[in-house]
């Protein structure tokens, strides 16, 4: 049995603050999240697809609206389930994690300090005994349900950190929730580097790849670090089963996808021959395919969608990676994009 010391069991939920709201609920139903609750007592909305849980804290005080404050759109706190959340909150202290106030924080769960103290709450409601929306929340009277586009759950969440800290952060979620480091990169553009951890939750349900930037202050990581005021949550990925259904049901006047150099399809289908999804419609939504003979995984990526927050899109086929054969065409793509906004 996995080391899993307070029974991380996986995400229940990922919280957004920001100052425009109205932004980010036009973002949440172009990706097919249906705005379905309110909380009984916060000015706090519930958007659900599958086992993907978002709330949108419209708070004008209190942590969230601080923490908006600060970093301008922001993923300001997640909810973890777990066996039993005061004792996870408890064990989670005891092996060096910094507890939060609970008269500070604007939910009613036992919660620590994260990257870049955003908020880590422990959820033990979730399952066949019932959730937090159910108890906690309450429907609207006109609830907006849109088309669900396939999302199923959260595969991982990337974290930015600064120069020097990344060594520490992941020593932070190895030794206080028993994650696993699964991969190392050191990964190299034209003009700017990083380097990264990928840590697998003790429960195997989601990744958390930490990133640090290197040579000039340019790179893509510490642009992030410098828009956002600090440490924090990079990207997220949405696991999909289809990911070339999903992108047709996309709304593209919202959703803007990176865009690929047209020789990457050049040889990507020799390199991962056995894909079984039409490779014209990889090439026209420009997907990125990556494998070994074991299996292979699809994924593509927004443009930034909030302050410098961008969201991925993965399906995998037997292949736990991150796509590490294209990171040197993803990592020019950003280089890019990067251009194309001056920052390069």
């Amino acid at each position: 049995m996995k080391h899993n010391p307070i029974g991380l069991r996986g995400i229940e939920f990922t919280e957004f603050a920001s100052p425009d709201t109205d932004y980010m609920h036009q973002v949440y139903t172009a990706f097919g999240f249906s705005h379905l609750k309110r909380h009984k007592t916060r000015d706090i909305s519930y958007y659900n697809q599958n086992d993907i849980h978002f709330l949108l804290n419209h708070q004008r005080a209190g942590f969230s609206a601080e923490f908006a404050r600060q970093h301008g759109p922001a993923i300001c706190s997640m909810g973890w389930r777990v066996d039993n959340a005061e004792y996870a909150r408890a064990e989670a202290i005891r092996r060096g994690a910094r507890a939060a106030d609970p008269t500070r924080t604007d939910l009613p769960y036992p919660a620590i300090y994260g990257i870049g103290d955003s908020l880590i709450y422990f959820i033990d409601r979730w399952g066949p005994q019932g959730n937090i929306y159910q108890s906690d929340f309450e429907p609207l009277e006109k609830p907006q349900h849109v088309p669900d586009l396939g999302f199923i759950a959260i595969d991982h969440l990337t974290n930015n950190v600064y120069k020097g800290t990344m060594e520490r952060w992941a020593s932070f979620y190895k030794e206080v929730f028993g994650f696993e480091e699964v991969r190392y990169f050191d990964i190299k553009g034209q003009k700017t580097g990083l380097i990264s951890y990928a840590l697998r939750s003790p429960d195997g349900s989601f990744c958390i790849p930490i990133n640090e930037g290197k040579d000039d202050n340019n790179n893509q990581i510490d642009e992030y670090l410098t828009q956002y005021h600090g440490p924090g949550v990079q990207h997220i990925a949405f696991l999909t089963n289809d990911l070339l259904a999903s992108l047709d049901g996309l709304d593209r006047s919202v959703i803007d996808t990176l865009d690929i150099s047209e020789h990457y399809y050049d040889e990507v289908f020799q390199r991962v021959p056995h894909v079984a999804e039409d490779h014209q419609r990889i090439h026209d939504h420009q997907v990125l395919v990556d494998g070994d003979e074991r299996g292979y995984l699809l994924q593509i990526f927004t443009r930034n969608l909030f302050g410098p927050i961008f969201i991925e899109m993965i399906q995998r086929h037997d292949n736990q990676g991150f796509g590490e054969g294209n990171f040197q065409a993803l990592f020019e793509s950003i280089e890019r994009d990067q251009q194309r906004r001056g920052v390069l």
